[in-house]
Order: structure tokens, then sequence, then C-alpha cells
């Protein structure tokens, strides 16, 4: 559109600021299809269809979903092949919801096609994949969006708080949970990546001394015990621990100069869901409005995540 098609200079009539502004968000609109229509991929699709009012996901426009199983319309939105979300103009952008061994898969394909992507976590089940990925996102010019998701809700910002400023003597960060199917998961550092984020998060970078799996199959029982280094040379030590009939819960121990913090403190309820404020920040990255040292700065934690999950993995094959 041009000035010419809503304004006439001989008769000149005054253009609403409203109007301007639908202008410019109607130039900015990124078409988005959801891959996966499990429990994230549903939810995905109902932050696309409500964004918050004047938030960066207003410029998100849901194209529809792509899902193995014939479904037909979920909740409005239209069922596309995976060819067609692939090829569609209409499509710039995929939200990857699938189980984690799909994820380097539908991630390339995304990106070869020219698509902005952003993939829940793990991102890939290789250190070597995730470093491929994220060179393809770049040689591509397309944003590789990691889900923040393990960051973003109200008992994680919660615990920083409460840890910003201490100094750390020593730590353990324990998670329990039922079991996994390992050949859609992944090994356990790195479907369990969100506790790994959370301890890099808090505590900078971290180096891996030493790491353990035990299993009991004939229980479906397995525990995943590994022992980080601080910059500081302050130890941390992570459990992740499945069984049928365990509770899902995260249990801290958290040694300071000041104190010990032993429970996870209280956190109100957050008024926008932490999937919601993934896909806003997902949006800002494709307005241009996140600066280049924060994209700096989640690239390299979230790829050195991978690369101690890889870490862990190869010394508990030893």
């Amino acid at each position: 559109m041009v000035l010419s098609d809503f304004c006439n200079f001989t008769s000149f009539k005054p253009i609403s600021l409203s109007f301007v502004m639908f202008l410019l968000q109607e130039a900015k609109m990124f078409g988005v299809v959801v891959v996966g229509i499990g429990i994230a991929g549903s939810v995905r699709i109902r932050d696309l269809q409500n964004p918050l009012q004047s938030s960066p996901s207003e410029n998100f426009k849901l194209a529809g979903f792509v899902s193995r199983r014939n479904l037909g319309p979920f909740n409005t939105a239209k069922q596309i092949s995976l060819e067609e979300a692939l090829k569609s103009n209409d499509v710039n952008a995929a939200f990857i919801c699938t189980e984690n061994q799909n994820h380097e898969e539908s991630v390339r394909l995304f990106l070869e096609a020219g698509k902005h992507v952003l993939v829940e976590y793990p991102m890939a089940l290789s250190e070597e994949a995730a470093l491929e990925l994220w060179r393809l996102s770049e040689q591509k010019g397309k944003v590789l969006h990691v889900e923040h998701i393990e960051l973003l809700t109200e008992e994680y910002k919660q615990l920083k708080r409460e840890v910003e400023g201490k100094k750390l003597v020593e730590g353990a960060l324990h998670f329990t949970g039922g079991p996994l199917d390992k050949q859609l998961s992944g090994f356990p550092s790195f479907s369990g990546i969100a506790r790994l984020s959370w301890l890099v998060d808090l505590f900078g970078e971290l180096s891996v001394t030493s790491a353990s799996k035990e299993e009991q199959k004939d229980q479906n029982y397995m525990k995943l015990t590994a022992h980080f280094l601080t910059a500081e040379n302050k130890p941390l030590t992570w459990i992740e621990e499945r069984a049928p009939g365990l509770k899902r819960e995260k249990k801290v121990h958290f040694s300071f100069t000041s104190g010990v913090l032993d429970t996870l403190p209280p956190a109100p309820r957050g008024a926008v869901g932490p999937f919601l404020q993934d896909q806003n920040l997902f949006a800002k990255k494709l307005l241009g409005q996140v600066s280049r040292e924060d994209l700096s700065v989640e690239k390299k934690r979230i790829l050195h995540c991978i690369h101690l999950a890889e870490r862990i993995r190869q010394l508990c094959a030893k």
C-alpha cells in the first residue's frame, strides 16, 4: 500500500494513529505452523489463537498444524501436511512440539525450507547435531529459538531471586518423576536438560567432574548422578531419578556463605504462563527487538548445556 491509497492530497483527511499502527503491524505478520499436537502443541495453538493484547505475539498468525494423525480441525485450526507447511509462502515460522528424537529432523527441514524455528528443549540429542543446526540457522539467516519455559516458571524466577548475589559453598538439585521412553526422549542428561539449564543459569558455566547412571530395567528404574565444579571450583550435584510411582518434584540443597536454602521458595501464580512468555520472546526476536548481546548470551548458555549433557553421556558410557 502507498500513501495515495489512503490519503488524497487535494482533499486531505487526517489519519488516525490506530490505523497507522494497524498498517505497520500487518506488514510484520508471521504465519506460523505448529508441528505436533500433544500437550505442548495444544498449548501453543491456544496461545497463538489468544495472544495478549499489544504483545509481540499479536504479530503471529496461525496458519495451521501438522500431525502424523489425521485429526481434522483442532480448536478451529486447520490441519495441513508437512509438505504444504514447508512449501507454503504463508508459513514463515514453525513451532516444533514433537518427541525429542524428532526435533533434529524437524528443525533441519524447516530451516532448509527458509523458515524460522521455535523448538522445545532439547533442540537435539547430541552436541554435534545441535552445533550443525545452529550453523544452518545462521547460514540461512533464520532465527532458531530453543524453548525457554524451564527458566520462565514462577517457581524458577523465585528461586533465582533467592540465590542472586549469594556466594555458593556447595549445592545439589534432585529431580524425581515417572519413567520416560528412552527411544523417544533420549539419554537422561538430554531429556532432563531443563534442570541442567537451572544450574547453569544460576551459577554460570560448569565443568563435569564425574557422572554415573544406575538402572534396574525390570523395575523401570533409572538414576543419573552428575558432579560439577563452578568457575570458582565450588561443587554441584545433579540427580535425575525416574521410576513408576515417583512424584514429579524438585528438591534443592544450596549452601551459601550466608546460609542454607534447602526448599524451593513459594512462588506466586504468574499472570502470564511460561509458554506464552516464551512465544512473546520468539516474536521479539523475529521483530528485531532482542539485542545481539542478549542473543549471544542465550546461544552460549544453550550450547553449553548441550555440551554438558554430551559429556555426561560420554562419562556414563565408560
